[in-house]
């Protein structure tokens, strides 16, 4: 098995979203919606918020002068063939609506309303789901993307807590 580890960015600006329009991947040929993000670099692996914070830069020309309240809300895992991937998803503000578009694909600025039109991951669907549905909540929270008995790719959730044993 290999890991791959991934950090993902979702920047608001009142009720909207930064999204990237991408036109293709390895895993589909047609164009899909993400956050800002990518692989974490190995110098990165016991900080995936720096990695963060550079996939926003390199992607967008953002500055982290420029986010507020950049925090881990989601830790998404999911398995891909001979691969566990991790993902780690935070959430923050910005104030700054310009942006500078990238070979990563185009960015746009989407209200929350619109998402659920969008073709996105089903992972990063139910991940925005659940945010709609929990927008207040302060906990970060785990998404395990399975199987359920009926052979439909979900997602389990649960709170991460310190269970303060050993």
């Amino acid at each position: 098995m290999e890991l791959r580890l991934m950090s993902t960015a979702f920047l608001f600006h009142e009720d909207n979203v930064l999204l990237m329009k991408k036109e293709t991947s390895r895993l589909t040929d047609q164009p899909f919606w993400s956050g800002l993000g990518g692989h974490i670099e190995a110098h990165e692996w016991n900080s995936p918020m720096k990695g963060c914070y550079r996939e926003i830069y390199e992607e967008s020309g953002i500055t982290a002068a420029d986010i507020t309240d950049l925090r881990l809300r989601y830790i998404l895992i999911r398995m891909k063939q001979d691969e566990i991937r991790q993902q780690f998803v935070y959430f923050g503000q910005t104030n700054s609506t310009q942006y500078v578009n990238s070979d990563e694909g185009e960015l746009y600025w989407k209200h929350l309303n619109d998402l659920e039109e969008l073709h996105l991951s089903r992972i990063i669907k139910g991940m925005l789901e659940h945010y709609q549905q929990h927008q207040d909540q302060s906990e970060i929270m785990i998404g395990t993307m399975t199987i359920d008995e009926a052979a439909t790719p979900s997602i389990q959730w649960s709170e991460l807590k310190d269970p303060i044993v050993f």
